[in-house]
């Protein structure tokens, strides 16, 4: 396969705090963010035409789930494809704690299994809540940033709403990394399009 632009983790919370209907909204809101323009033109304008997206279901220690394999998106049409696979993505993990190290961990080894060479290599974590099972996120997260990965995160703030801070000095780092607030999973969507364009453009 040829070389792509981005490679791009797409990890989402399943843990217990986040209800049936705010799962619904997460994964719908994600598929339609990536079927918005600017995130397109973002995953599909670079010097290689094209990227590489990935979505993973996470939650406690141990659970977690590939619910969509790495897709190579090159055009409109692929993006379109892709967004309709996230916004139907099972809940195929057990609720559980929050375990973002592991799944940190887990990103990381898709990662190193690309099927194609990128020239940057990005992991997006959505969640609401701090880690509280399995590895700690901050050393996770300080070897990728080592190995030149970046860890972005959108924080859902209807649980915690001091979580920001918490991604900002435990989950995020490396090149030109960021975490951005969202009050509630009714706002994911709008926010997930702000964070899919900038990482895209990075």
């Amino acid at each position: 396969m040829d070389p792509v632009d981005l490679a791009l983790v797409l990890a989402l919370d399943g843990s217990s705090s986040v209800s049936l209907g705010e799962f619904d909204l997460m994964a719908n809101g994600l598929g339609w963010a990536l079927r918005q323009p600017d995130v397109i033109a973002g995953l599909t304008a670079g010097p290689a035409r094209a990227s590489l997206c990935c979505v993973l279901l996470w939650s406690g220690a141990g659970a977690r789930d590939v619910v969509v394999d790495w897709t190579r998106v090159g055009t409109a049409a692929a993006v379109h494809e892709f967004a309709e696979l996230v916004a139907n993505v099972p809940r195929s993990i057990r609720p559980g704690g929050t375990a973002i190290g592991d799944a940190l961990a887990v990103a990381s080894r898709l990662l190193g299994a690309l099927p194609a060479p990128a020239a940057r290599h990005v992991i997006d974590v959505a969640g609401d809540g701090r880690s509280n099972e399995g590895q700690a996120p901050g050393p996770v997260r300080d070897r990728l940033v080592a190995a030149g990965v970046t860890v972005n995160g959108l924080c859902v703030l209807n649980e915690e709403p001091d979580l920001l801070d918490y991604y900002r000095s435990h989950v995020i780092g490396g090149p030109g990394a960021f975490a951005l607030p969202c009050a509630s999973y009714r706002d994911f969507a709008d926010a997930m399009r702000e964070k899919l364009a900038r990482e895209a453009i990075s």
